[in-house]
């Protein structure tokens, strides 16, 4: 029986070069094979159609010539330039930072590039020319990481026709969302605390007209309420330690404040450091909860007590997102995809006055 023509006796090894003197293209691979380049052009993008022995003659003639298939031509095949979209708003916390780099390892591994625009300032304008950039890029698909409401509202007037996924909040309609918990979340660290025996708990929250900020507070209200305690008026940060220290040296002076909860673990190391030096002991005199669970958490003193969002899974998830849409998957045209939040319960809070005394 006569060798198949990917099975020659060109030797293997580092790419070869074709009789032109260049690097090998597609038109090799296919002679080579002993079939058409439609049929090459057919397994690079996985099309059911091709016959299997077909596929690993095609497989075997680029490994034999160590073709490498280009961008371009896998753009001209499918109709795709497998490039993805990113944009992102306050990329140096840790959240934003945590999701971006699941964004793009996922991406990786789906085969796809990610071109990233961090944001310095969100207004209209910003956003709009960050959307004509990409699409200009012909992105297959677009992620926003989107913390503030209006942004979304700002996604929305550019009429994107390449398919969206918005994280944390996004236009009424039209929309694939993923975010935290962060409802969840703010009730379990609020019932966390009530449940040590505080007769309240004080909030310092996230800036104003931010989703993830608005949700936590408006969860650590209801929750107040429902349990009969007394609301204090939230105090608001910006989420910077620096924020979380100097709304901390007022609550350190009020000897009523028994029980905090910060909106993020950032706020709270301010917060533990104003009490720390004011003399008030944590978890004796106050205890305080963060949330994020950043990888200090565990290693400050004491170590922080917080709620763990799963940054990692938000990336991925948003990644699957788009691909499904992309490959015309049809689902609703709105999809809130939540990611689940858990309590870590550290050594930064214990029970309140209360609880010791019975």
């Amino acid at each position: 029986m006569s060798p198949s023509p990917a099975s020659s006796s060109v030797p293997k090894g580092r790419a070869k070069r074709n009789f032109a003197g260049t690097r090998p293209v597609m038109g090799d691979v296919a002679r080579l094979a002993g079939v058409s380049k439609q049929t090459v052009s057919r397994v690079l993008n996985e099309h059911p159609s091709v016959r299997a022995e077909t596929r690993e003659a095609v497989v075997e003639a680029m490994r034999t010539l160590g073709y490498r298939p280009s961008r371009s031509a896998r753009s001209l095949a499918s109709g795709r330039t497998r490039m993805l979209g990113v944009i992102s708003f306050d990329a140096a916390r840790y959240g934003p930072a945590s999701i971006l780099t699941a964004i793009n390892t996922a991406a990786q591994e789906a085969g796809y590039l990610v071109s990233s625009i961090a944001l310095d300032t969100a207004d209209h304008d910003t956003v709009t020319e960050a959307v004509d950039r990409l699409s200009a890029e012909g992105a297959d698909g677009v992620i926003a990481i989107a913390p503030q409401a209006w942004v979304g509202k700002a996604l929305a007037d550019t009429h994107l026709d390449t398919p969206l996924v918005v994280l944390e909040t996004g236009p009424e309609a039209d929309t694939l969302m993923v975010t935290g918990d962060s409802r969840t979340g703010a009730r379990l660290a609020t019932e966390h605390l009530l449940g040590l025996g505080h007769a309240t708990v004080w909030h310092i929250a996230g800036p104003a007209g931010w989703s993830s900020a608005d949700r936590r507070r408006d969860s650590w209200q209801v929750c107040l309420r429902e349990h009969g305690a007394e609301i204090p008026e939230p105090l608001v940060g910006d989420w910077s330690a620096d924020s979380g220290y100097d709304l901390g040296r007022a609550l350190a002076g009020r000897p009523d404040v028994t029980a905090v909860f910060a909106s993020n673990d950032q706020m709270a190391l301010g917060l533990l450091h104003a009490l720390h030096e004011s003399g008030r002991s944590v978890p004796g005199e106050v205890s305080v909860v963060g949330y994020d669970d950043i990888p200090e958490a565990a290693h400050l003193l004491p170590p922080l007590t917080t709620v763990r969002t799963d940054f990692a899974e938000i990336g991925t998830r948003s990644l699957r997102l788009l691909l499904d849409r992309i490959d015309g998957h049809e689902g609703p045209p709105r999809v809130e995809s939540l990611v689940p939040v858990e309590l870590v319960v550290r050594r930064s809070t214990a029970r309140g006055l209360r609880g010791r005394a019975g």
